[in-house]
């Protein structure tokens, strides 16, 4: 990785509103903390191999993720409360599909199974398959293909029955 790479990785999750964002490849560690006037970014060299996750999860910060969410929580509990949530295990740039000339993965009435790849979200370079930890059917697609996600947003709604 260069810096090239780590100054746009930088500027992105400025930019994404996430308050923590730590990133494992091969030997390099990255956490980029943001809140302040300066990002602040640590770079740690290792001499083993990192685990295979790319991304951990960013720790929201705990007023402005609940101010905008308070007022949707009521009206979607009341409607979709039977309904389980697939939501972003990362940050990134979502693709419903595998690539322009494909169909999307999956669609509104589409049946799926515990693993089955529901999207791809690309982060820095890297495509990651979106794989479904249930199963049922989709009823609502929650995000436009080629749109920027964050940690923990949901993406497809899931009706288990």
């Amino acid at each position: 990785m260069d810096i090239k790479e780590i100054q746009n990785l930088i500027k992105f999750v400025a930019k994404s509103g996430a308050s923590e964002v730590k990133l494992e490849m091969d030997d390099v560690k990255i956490t980029i903390k943001t809140g302040s006037d300066a990002p602040e970014t640590k770079i740690i060299q290792a001499a083993m191999p990192a685990a295979p996750q790319m991304m951990a999860a960013p720790q929201p910060v705990a007023s402005e993720p609940a101010t905008p969410a308070a007022p949707a929580a009521p009206k979607a509990t009341e409607d979709e409360s039977k309904y389980l949530t697939i939501k972003s295990p990362i940050i990134g740039t979502l693709y419903r599909k595998p690539s322009p000339d494909k169909p999307v993965f999956v669609e509104v009435g589409s049946e799926i199974k515990a693993g089955d790849t529901v999207c791809i979200i690309e982060a820095m370079k890297l495509f990651n398959e979106i794989e479904s930890e249930v199963s049922g059917k989709i009823v609502k697609v929650l995000v436009d293909d080629s749109s920027p996600v964050e940690f923990d947003q949901p993406l497809f709604l899931v009706d288990p029955s």
